[in-house]
């Protein structure tokens, strides 16, 4: 395998890693925020109320996305590690 087509399959790879993980991470901004915001207001300041939301919003999240990162990685898989491997 040349360096060139190694060197564009990882990066090719760590992309679709990027776009995958993208919405995820989204979610726990975003509920970490509002925690934290609504933790500076009321002065409660619980470690495990930080946790179960970003927890709750982790879970639904990958929930509803789950079916587009299994497109996006058999994707990956069909057009870029297989014919690879089918090619030798």
């Amino acid at each position: 395998m040349r360096e060139a087509v190694f060197f564009d399959t990882l990066q090719h790879g760590l992309w679709v890693a990027v776009v995958m993980s993208i919405p995820i991470l989204s979610a726990a901004l975003v509920a970490g925020v509002i925690v934290g915001l609504l933790q500076a207001l009321t002065s409660v300041q619980e470690m495990t109320l930080t946790f179960v939301p970003k927890l709750g919003a982790i879970v639904v999240v990958f929930w509803m996305t789950m079916n587009f990162m299994t497109q996006t990685l058999v994707t990956y898989f069909q057009g870029s590690i297989v014919p690879q491997i089918i090619g030798g």
